[in-house]
């Protein structure tokens, strides 16, 4: 039957991180503990206020069609967002409000991204950039990091990466899968390479801008000498726990928005009423639980990259946001286990999955086939017991 897929369809690979979770919850219906790690989702829920404002949002019948590219008093409280936190001017109609910042971002792509044309992608990467690439038709130009230098690019690596087919860069900060996040005077630097490439433009996925261990987030939308050519792409589901209720946006030049606009109303039209009115309460009401939610992050971050830090072979740096860490495993490549032997990271987490009971996902699916990435958004206790089974997994390829 795959002969009857498009070939747009035959192009794209599935997800890695959604089909270990696949994985892990087979495992959990057979009755086996596992712990799963490999889910890029806070083990929070949706605060009070939140919720509270979709329970009235469906009393006061919101259940009709919202405008294609949200709610006006949305995309007002975006920009008021965009305006204190920022520091960045946006008028509401630069504001498109669609299904969760994944959408967002296919639509820009797919908005500006033309047959052929490039569109460069730091890796360590997201495992949805290339596929939105491939759909868009263009091609993927990757600049490769290690953990030496904090999985991020420099500037001389990015201009070396630029051609004349170079349609767009994306930059991910605070990144998934490694946690990396750029610095003001790091963005200033990339900011003074693209002033010489004006037909570049960036989409800046800031999703987990509000988990974040620096303080201030920078975003590189705050450079005005580009700033037309940056496309800010962000959501409440990780800082406010709101996955499932699928609401991202993008703030953009006028025309991209328009042409986003035009793509989502095609496709899917707006995104969901209810979801649209607790955002609006998420981004107006009370800040203390994004907060509190990176305060107990943050501890977690330090407890887990303290046991990993103990166990020989790993190598280990210190994420500054998100909630993953991308420890290099190359150590533990090559070697055997019960008539197993381990060839690649994907292999490794299948073993860890299999050996541990422990959920996480081979580098291999984000552009880094050294290292593996575990999500600690979970408990204290698990974070605890998880390693504490991957140490001894892992001393018995020794």
């Amino acid at each position: 039957m795959k002969d009857l897929l498009s070939a747009r369809l035959a192009a794209l690979s599935p997800s890695e991180t959604f089909a270990m979770a696949q994985k892990s919850s087979e495992l959990k219906a057979r009755g086996i503990d596992v712990i799963n790690m490999s889910v890029g989702e806070p083990d929070f829920t949706t605060p009070k206020h939140i919720k509270e404002a979709a329970k009235k949002a469906i009393d006061d019948n919101f259940s009709f069609y919202s405008p294609v590219a949200g709610f006006p008093d949305l995309k007002k409280a975006i920009c008021e967002k965009l305006e204190v936190e920022n520091e960045l001017e946006y008028t509401p109609a630069q504001i498109v409000v669609s299904g969760g910042a994944k959408q967002s971002l296919c639509n820009v792509i797919l908005s500006i991204v033309d047959k052929g044309e490039e569109v460069i992608i730091p890796a360590p990467y997201w495992v949805s950039y290339p596929e939105m690439v491939k759909l868009a038709e263009g091609k993927t130009v990757f600049i490769y990091t290690g953990i030496a230098q904090d999985f991020k690019i420099t500037p001389q690596q990015l201009e070396e990466a630029i051609t004349p087919k170079t349609k767009a860069l994306i930059l991910c900060s605070p990144s998934n899968p490694t946690g990396s996040v750029y610095t003001k005077d790091e963005l200033k630097a990339f900011t003074a390479v693209l002033e010489k490439y004006p037909n570049v433009y960036v989409i800046a996925d800031e999703i987990y801008e509000h988990i974040n261990y620096v303080g201030q987030h920078e975003s590189i939308a705050q450079f005005a000498t580009i700033r037309d050519r940056v496309v800010v792409v962000n959501g409440v589901s990780k800082g406010y726990a709101m996955t499932g209720w699928r609401i991202g946006w993008s703030a953009s030049a006028q025309w991209i928005a328009s042409a986003c606009s035009m793509l989502q109303g095609q496709y899917t039209s707006g995104p969901s009423s209810i979801s649209q009115k607790a955002a609006v309460a998420a981004y107006t009401g009370d800040q203390s639980c994004v907060s509190e939610m990176r305060t107990a992050f943050e501890r977690r971050r330090d407890l887990i990259v303290d046991l990993l830090g103990q166990i020989p072979g790993l190598k280990v740096n210190n994420p500054m946001g998100a909630f993953y860490i991308f420890p290099e495993c190359s150590y533990y490549l090559e070697r055997s286990y019960n008539g197993r032997t381990i060839h690649t990271a994907s292999d490794l987490a299948m073993y860890l999955l299999e050996e541990a009971h422990v959920a996480c996902v081979g580098g291999d699916a984000f552009g880094a086939p050294g290292c593996i990435r575990l999500s600690y958004a979970t408990s204290d206790g698990n974070i605890t017991e998880a390693i504490g089974r991957i140490k001894k997994a892992l001393e018995k390829l020794l």
